[in-house]
């Protein structure tokens, strides 16, 4: 799948995180206001109660005597009242008729009146600066009412509303960073199993098709992966019924062809006119291809029917007695071809199936044998190298060309100058067999150049 077409189909990831981020990215920022209002609420509150206490106390020190008031003030008195390390303090205080008993008369000019009991906290401007304002009715006397007015400047209260922005911030990244987080762990704690089964899909192969683990995957994504599973039996039954098959079509193919190869051996041993030597050698040619042929696609069917089925048990097997015996079959065709076939074999034990390995064995021989050219010295090789098993075929005959090394293990593909009637799926079916036992099949120039050198290199089983 492409980065462009995988960028474009929607994330169940990033739809999760959408759907909780979102209302967080809307709902911090109002707990960060609410925060905030709380903060200096409270603070300006503290603030204003400081300013009431003054009033109180010049409320206490007021006086009304014969229905005249008075403010018996000393000065020491009035600048304990006025005593502020931040902000500057201004009291001033009328009778009931407004005229000013204490204080600057500016302070007072404006002022609504207020009634015996009562507050008022009004934002005002004294001398050019912006002070905060309390107002308080007194009675002094029959029904006049005597008014105190304490203002204060706003320096504390400027700080207290930088306090409670600070505040509400790092409440607001409080809240949010751990949430931000906790949604993101959720949300990867849930994808998690989905993971897990997108992995254990990603790494099912032909030779792999276990069903996958449901037991933690999500109920909303169960049924998904049940229908998996179900693809996955429906996949091991199509092997089995291919395992028929192959068995079937063994058993129907290989008696009638070797029929036909002894019918024609026999037609060819048996006098008869010379006019019938050339068409009997034909015939007897195409059984043998066609037996060849027929062995071949049965070896290729059984590896992919063994590559479906992973229940297929594995045994222990020595490529060099797999090798030795089967050298008798091999010695015939290649004594004909007036090659010399050696064996340089050494203990190489392997897990696998012995059918496909002799298969995979023969193969390489008959093709060094068909295509190494006459007077060729064909080498069968097997030992174990750096952890693996290795089966080795070596000539020094007419070689490939570099090109077509890897174009070779392709299904009935012959090289340009090929010699004999193969039909080109002996080293497609090693290939298959390499890649069933989990191991490499390479084709490289032989010793000094010439030739070629086929090597199948499988792990080498551990030892008993």
């Amino acid at each position: 799948m492409s980065a462009r077409v995988a960028a474009a189909q929607p994330s169940l990831r990033r739809t999760l995180l959408v759907w909780l981020l979102l209302p967080l990215a809307a709902l911090v920022p109002l707990a960060a206001l609410l925060i905030y209002r709380l903060a200096l609420g409270t603070a300006l509150q503290s603030l204003d109660r400081a300013l009431v206490d003054t009033t109180i106390a010049l409320a206490q020190i007021l006086e009304v005597e014969d229905g005249r008031a008075t403010l018996p003030l000393a000065e020491q008195t009035a600048r304990a009242l006025r005593a502020d390390v931040v902000d500057e303090i201004v009291f001033a205080v009328a009778d009931g008729e407004r005229r000013v008993l204490a204080g600057p008369p500016p302070l007072l000019a404006d002022t609504p009146a207020v009634p015996a009991g009562e507050w008022r906290f009004l934002a005002a401007t004294f001398e050019g600066k912006p002070v905060r304002l309390a107002l308080h009715g007194v009675p002094c006397g029959g029904a006049r009412v005597c008014t105190i007015a304490v203002a204060e400047t706003l320096t504390k209260r400027r700080e207290a509303e930088r306090a409670a922005l600070l505040a509400a911030l790092v409440g607001a990244a409080v809240l949010a960073l751990p949430l931000v987080a906790l949604a993101m762990l959720a949300v990867g704690h849930a994808m998690r199993p989905l993971r897990r089964a997108a992995a254990e899909v990603e790494s099912l192969t032909p030779e792999r098709l276990v069903p996958i683990d449901t037991r933690d995957v999500p109920r909303e994504v169960g049924s998904l992966a049940d229908a998996l599973n179900g693809l996955l039996g429906r996949l091991q039954a199509a092997a089995a019924a291919q395992r028929t098959f192959v068995a079937d079509a063994a058993h129907q193919l290989r008696t009638p062809l070797a029929v036909m190869r002894v019918e024609a051996a026999q037609a060819l041993a048996t006098p008869h006119p010379p006019a019938l030597q050339p068409m009997l050698e034909r015939l007897h040619a195409a059984a043998e291809r066609a037996a060849r042929l027929a062995q071949q696609l049965l070896a290729l069917a059984r590896s992919e029917s063994a590559a479906l089925d992973p229940t297929l048990a594995a045994q222990r097997v020595d490529l060099a007695r797999l090798v030795a015996a089967a050298a008798e079959r091999w010695l015939g065709p290649s004594l004909a071809a007036g090659q010399d076939l050696g064996f340089e074999l050494g203990p190489a034990w392997v897990m696998g199936d012995a059918l496909l390995l002799e298969e995979a064995a023969g193969s390489l021989v008959d093709n060094a044998v068909q295509h190494a050219g006459g007077g060729a010295a064909v080498t069968v090789r097997t030992r174990v190298h750096a952890g693996c098993a290795e089966l080795e075929v070596e000539d020094d005959g007419r070689g490939v060309a570099p090109d077509e090394l890897e174009r070779l293990w392709q299904r009935f593909r012959r090289g340009r100058d090929a010699l004999g009637s193969g039909s080109g799926l002996g080293l497609a079916i090693v290939a298959d067999v390499a890649r069933l036992h989990h191991g490499t099949a390479t084709l490289t120039a032989g010793a000094g150049g010439r030739g070629l050198r086929a090597t199948l290199r499988l792990p080498a089983a551990p030892p008993h």
